[in-house]
C-alpha cells in the first residue's frame, strides 16, 4: 500500500530531477520524447524487480552537451552509448569492465568529470553574470548550511529564477525558449555513425559505467535491497537509446531518495511515472520560460567542485597517484573514454 511518505519521497526526487531536465533542454534535448525513457525505466524496474529508478543526471547531460557539436551529434552519441550500455548489461560484462579499469582509473575519470561540471558552471556564469553569480552564491550558502544537495538545487534554481523573472528578459533568452518548443514532438532522428560520434558514445558509456556501479549500489544499500548492476544497465541503456532515437535526452541511474521510502520499489515506479506525465504534458518546456538555464550554475559548481572532484580524487590518489592524476587531467581536458585509455597506458608503462 502506498503511504504518504512514499508519495512525498517520489515528489522530492522529481523536484530534484526537473532542474536537470531543464539543463537538458539547453543542449537541445527535447522533453516530450524523453518520457519514453521513463516508461522503459518503469518496465525495467518491474521486470527485474529492482529498487533503482532512473532519471536525469547532470554529469551525463553536460558531457553529451559539450561533446556534440550540434543537436544531431549529441542525440546520436546518447543513442549509441545507450546501445553499448544495454549490450554490456545483457552480456554481464559490467563487473568485468570495472575490474579491468581498476579503482584509481575509475575514480580519476569521475574526478575529471567533476572538473568538467565546474567548467560548465563557470561558463554559464560568464554568459549571464547576474543570474549565474546569484545562483552560485545561493548554492554555496545553502550547501554549507544544510549539507544537502536537494536543498541546494531547489534553493539556487528557484531563487535565481525569481530574480530573473524580476529582471527584464533578453531577446536571446526568448529565442532559446521558442527553439526548445519547436522540437517538443516524437520525431525519429537520422541515425549516424562516424568516428567523432563513436568516440562520444564511448565517453558517455565510460562515464555511465561508473555511475551505474556507484549510484545503483548506493540506492540499493539505502533501500536494504540487493541490486544486479547488469540488469540496471540493461534498462537504463535501453531507456537512453529509446529517448535519443526520437529526440529526447539521456537518463541513467541516480542516488534516489525513493530508496529511503517505506516501499522503495513502488516509490521508484511512482517517481518515474510522475516524471513521464510531466514530460508528456509538455510542462517542462513551459517551465523553461520562467527558469533560465544559468539558474543551475550554482548547483553544477557545488556538484563538480565540492562533491564529485574532491571525493573521487582522494580515492584515486590513495590507490595510484600517477595513474589517477593522468586519468583526471586527460578526462577533464578531453572526455572520460580518452581519460580511461590514458590511465590504462600509464599503468601498463609503470608495470613494465
Amino acid at each position: 500500500m502506498v503511504t504518504l511518505s512514499d508519495i512525498l519521497a517520489a515528489v522530492a526526487v522529481v523536484l530534484n530531477g526537473l532542474p536537470q531536465g531543464l539543463l537538458a533542454l539547453t543542449f537541445g534535448f527535447a522533453a516530450f520524447p524523453t518520457a519514453i525513457a521513463f516508461v522503459i525505466g518503469i518496465i525495467g524496474v518491474i521486470f527485474f524487480k529492482l529498487v533503482t529508478p532512473i532519471s536525469f543526471q547532470a554529469e551525463t547531460i553536460c558531457l553529451a552537451g559539450t561533446l556534440g557539436r550540434d543537436r544531431l551529434e549529441r542525440l546520436n552519441m546518447v543513442f549509441w552509448s545507450g546501445i553499448i550500455m544495454a549490450v554490456i548489461g545483457i552480456l554481464g560484462l559490467l563487473e568485468f569492465t570495472i575490474d579491468m579499469i581498476g579503482p584509481s582509473i575509475l575514480n580519476g575519470m569521475m574526478a575529471g568529470v567533476g572538473i568538467m561540471l565546474a567548467h560548465v558552471a563557470i561558463n554559464m556564469i560568464k554568459s549571464n553574470k547576474t543570474i549565474g553569480a546569484f545562483s552560485l552564491a545561493v548554492a554555496l550558502l545553502t550547501y554549507f548550511i544544510t549539507d544537502n544537495l536537494v536543498y541546494t538545487i531547489v534553493a539556487s534554481v528557484f531563487l535565481s529564477s525569481f530574480v530573473w523573472m524580476y529582471m527584464k528578459r533578453t531577446e536571446l533568452s526568448k529565442k532559446e525558449v521558442e527553439a526548445s518548443e519547436d522540437i517538443e514532438k516524437i520525431s525519429r532522428i537520422k541515425v549516424l555513425v562516424n568516428p567523432f560520434i563513436i568516440r562520444g558514445a564511448l565517453a558517455l558509456a565510460t562515464l555511465q559505467i561508473g555511475g551505474n556501479i556507484a549510484y545503483g549500489s548506493i540506492t540499493g544499500n539505502l533501500a536494504q535491497s540487493s541490486v544486479n548492476i547488469d540488469h540496471l544497465t540493461i534498462y537504463s541503456g535501453l531507456a537512453s537509446a529509446g529517448s535519443a532515437l526520437f529526440g529526447g535526452g539521456p537518463v541513467e541511474a541516480i542516488i534516489s531518495g525513493t530508496a529511503i521510502a517505506p516501499n522503495p520499489f513502488i516509490t521508484g515506479i511512482l517517481m518515474m511515472a510522475i516524471m513521464a506525465i510531466i514530460l508528456l504534458s509538455k510542462l517542462l518546456p513551459k517551465l523553461a520560460k520562467y527558469v533560465p538555464s544559468e539558474s543551475i550554475a550554482g548547483f553544477l559548481f557545488v556538484l563538480g567542485a565540492i562533491i564529485v572532484f574532491p571525493t573521487n580524487i582522494n580515492l584515486g590518489l590513495a590507490g595510484d597517484p600517477v595513474v589517477a592524476g593522468v586519468t583526471t587531467v586527460v578526462t577533464a581536458a578531453t572526455d572520460p573514454f580518452l581519460g580511461m585509455l590514458a590511465g590504462l597506458i600509464v599503468r601498463a608503462v609503470i608495470g613494465l
